[in-house]
């Protein structure tokens, strides 16, 4: 099972692994770092370094865990990269309604083609012969061969046990992402700002349930004045937006959950887990 040490998930599920980078929050990417250093090296999971590439033997990877548990997909890639067929996105989809007991936490840099995606499925059920969305993304999922994946329809749509956020590092790329975000039907939208590159400005949290800010970690990381993340902490609290401070870098060194203004801020949405 993909335990996993980030601050907002119990655990990760990567069906795609690797990826290209996009926008300058991409320059100091950890899961880059991560796959690099085993680049070559016969029968590691990462041989083939950061390449993207599709892992379909982890698709049925979350049937078997019994325990409920938040689950961040694609933490070493994107889900939506360009690198990642429709089908095969769906049947991302497909198992995560078949799980209902987990909660899917599901972030992207790529939120026009995230919005893409969702506007061809609907596509899919246009007719009046048509299939539902859920029969459509399961029957996927058993297409590729994963087992305890039944085809039966009627699941809610959007699925209640996935979430959907972007990337949000400066104003320039991540902000823009935000109105794909609202246009792309979602139990929950979150953000998550990092690394939060420069002060952001006013933001409109219109249809976002969840913000999560931090620093960027690594040898090479950019500073973050905390005057940036006092304004985001500010702006959630006037729009009622739970937030969640997960980390910053004193002398150089990750702090996970770090105090400011003499308290740590860690606020879960106000939703219920399946």
């Amino acid at each position: 099972m993909g335990e996993s040490a980030i601050e907002w998930t119990d655990a990760t599920w990567n069906p795609v692994r690797g990826c290209v980078k996009v926008s300058p929050g991409c320059r100091s990417c950890y899961a880059e770092t991560f796959a690099e250093r085993f680049r070559g090296t016969p029968g590691h999971p990462y041989e083939q370094g950061f390449d993207p590439r599709l892992v379909p033997e982890k698709l049925g990877e979350p049937l078997t865990w019994r325990k409920p548990r938040r689950v961040f997909v694609n933490s070493m890639s994107d889900l939506f990269g360009e690198f990642v067929p429709r089908a095969y996105v769906a049947a991302v989809f497909g198992v995560m309604a078949g799980c209902g007991r987990h909660t899917f936490q599901v972030l992207t840099k790529r939120a026009d083609r995230m919005r893409a995606w969702f506007e061809w499925l609907n596509a899919q059920t246009a007719g009046p012969y048509s299939p539902d969305r859920s029969f459509i993304v399961r029957t996927m999922a058993c297409n590729h061969c994963v087992e305890g994946v039944d085809q039966g329809a009627g699941d809610p749509w959007p699925l209640p046990n996935v979430w959907l956020g972007v990337s949000v590092e400066d104003r320039k790329h991540g902000l823009p992402r935000l109105a794909h975000l609202r246009e792309t039907p979602a139990a929950l939208r979150f953000l998550s700002i990092e690394p939060l590159l420069e002060e952001l400005g006013t933001l409109d949290l219109r249809g976002i349930g969840w913000v999560i800010v931090g620093a960027e970690s690594g040898q090479r990381a950019r500073p973050m004045d905390e005057g940036w993340v006092r304004s985001i902490r500010d702006q959630c609290a006037a729009q009622r937006v739970p937030f969640f401070y997960k980390q910053r870098l004193v002398g150089g060194r990750k702090v996970s959950l770090p105090v400011l203004d003499g308290a740590q801020h860690t606020a879960w949405p106000g939703v219920t887990r399946g």
